[in-house]
């Protein structure tokens, strides 16, 4: 991949990746993106940090991140991390939250695409319960009455479903259509075949990230203890909003040692058009190296 090819991914919404991970299929499945004013989302940050980071930022001045799932397939079985942010095709403006704008809508179509339906898909794992995280699980589709994914178990940590009215999107009318499906679950449990919860608590005290584990590969879904692939050699950069930056920075270098150490493929859910990758270290810095 040449630099060009990877500035170029840095700075769009993703499309569909796939890899392998041992007897397992793992594809990103895109929904839409936000656009995010880079000084907003990372408050410490400059216009001169920005100017030092200018293949992250598209000619706009924004910074992407992408907004999806993670599916994951077993043979005939199907199972989805996150489900994007819902059938809101048109950008809305959010600048009050330093948003440029943020829209959904292609998730069915790109799994689809992928060759599944809805249907096929038995858990939807909810990481934690932001608004882009839980769109077609609390949605339906354009002409139904129930959401998207309605006949589907959805999983959730104890207490990020206990501390639900506190986060970012889950009105009441959310809420009441999530409730009859939720099942809880806990650090170290197996989710689905080669699928394990890890507490990731940071962005939200009950994240749940997943580890995808076959044979000698291993990926871990690290959900939003980061939020671009800029933040990877930079984990001290705390997002707007974190209740204890210095615990998310910890856990963010805590995240990048083991991926760079024990050689596990990394997947940020809202890495722009990277989100497989392996980190690289050296000495006590890291950087993102994408793959697929």
């Amino acid at each position: 991949m040449t630099n060009r090819d990877t500035e170029d991914r840095l700075r769009r919404p993703a499309r569909i990746r796939s890899l392998r991970v041992g007897e397992l299929s793992v594809s990103y499945v895109p929904d839409g993106a936000v656009k995010m004013v880079p000084r907003s989302l990372f408050p410490a940050t400059t216009d001169e940090t920005w100017a030092r980071n200018g293949p992250y930022v598209d000619p706009s001045g924004w910074l992407t991140i992408s907004a999806g799932g993670l599916l994951i397939e077993h043979g005939e079985r199907a199972m989805l991390v996150d489900a994007g942010y819902g059938p809101f095709t048109e950008p809305v403006s959010m600048m009050e939250h330093g948003m440029a704008s943020m829209y959904g809508g292609s998730l069915l179509e790109s799994l689809a695409t992928l060759g599944r339906s809805p249907h096929e898909i038995e858990a939807v794992a909810i990481t934690h319960l932001h608004v882009e995280h839980l769109g077609w699980a609390a949605h339906p589709e354009p002409g139904a009455s129930q959401p998207a994914f309605g006949h589907a178990a959805y999983l959730v940590s104890h207490r990020e479903w206990e501390e639900r009215h506190t986060t970012f999107g889950v009105t009441e009318q959310v809420a009441d259509a999530l409730a009859p499906r939720v099942r809880a679950v806990s650090d170290g449990d197996e989710v689905f075949p080669g699928v394990r919860a890890v507490a990731l608590p940071g962005h939200t005290a009950g994240q749940m990230g997943y580890e995808v584990t076959s044979g000698d590969d291993c990926l871990l879904a690290f959900a939003d203890v980061l939020h671009s692939p800029a933040q990877v050699a930079h984990p001290d950069w705390a997002i707007v909003g974190e209740p204890a930056p210095d615990v998310s920075a910890g856990l963010r270098r805590e995240v990048l040692g083991r991926l760079a150490d024990e050689g596990i493929v990394g997947f940020g859910i809202h890495f722009a058009d990277v989100p497989f990758g392996r980190v690289r270290r050296a000495g006590d810095a890291f950087a993102w190296q994408p793959l697929a």
